[in-house]
């Protein structure tokens, strides 16, 4: 398994590490006055690369491309058809994803998916595919970057032991 075998399904799904970082940007960019667009790119690939994110993102993928070609079985078929509402594995498996950086990639992963920003909102309408499982990942991975980076932030406050600083 590979980065460039995730970008590359990403890339054949119509989503770019470019528009997921976009996202990410968006998430971070009050939080980092000086945040550019490349350090988002680097922190979604840096997700990318992690082998457990690789197999959930190749797993949501074939879901959905098996049920464009209709070969899953009934009832998931129409469930994956009508994107029920109740269906909750998606959210579950992009939750596994976002949760490689704590809380933060919870709480930044409930936001997208309610907000649908960027390139997950095309996602979620496009009526030319089926894209149940991938919406969800791609915010799962936006929010872990972000979280990525919210860790990372050499400006964060420290704290020390002493109560007297």
């Amino acid at each position: 398994m590979s980065l460039d075998l995730a970008e590359s399904m990403l890339s054949r799904r119509g989503v770019s590490i470019t528009a997921i970082a976009d996202i990410v940007f968006q998430l971070q960019q009050r939080y980092h006055p000086g945040l550019t667009l490349e350090q988002c790119e680097d922190s979604v690939r840096a997700v990318l690369g992690k082998r457990e994110v690789q197999y959930t993102l190749f797993t949501g993928i074939a879901l959905d491309e098996l049920a464009e070609r209709k070969l899953l079985p009934q009832p998931l078929q129409s469930i994956m058809e009508n994107d029920e509402p109740l269906y909750g594995v998606d959210e579950t498996m992009a939750l596994g994803v976002t949760s490689i950086y704590g809380m933060i990639g919870l709480t930044s992963f409930g936001y997208l998916d309610k907000e649908k920003i960027g390139v997950i909102e095309i996602l979620n309408e496009k009526m030319d595919g089926i894209h149940v499982f991938l919406d969800d990942l791609v915010a799962g991975i936006a929010a872990a970057a972000s979280s990525r980076i919210a860790h990372n932030n050499p400006d964060a406050a420290s704290y020390s032991a002493s109560s007297d600083e």
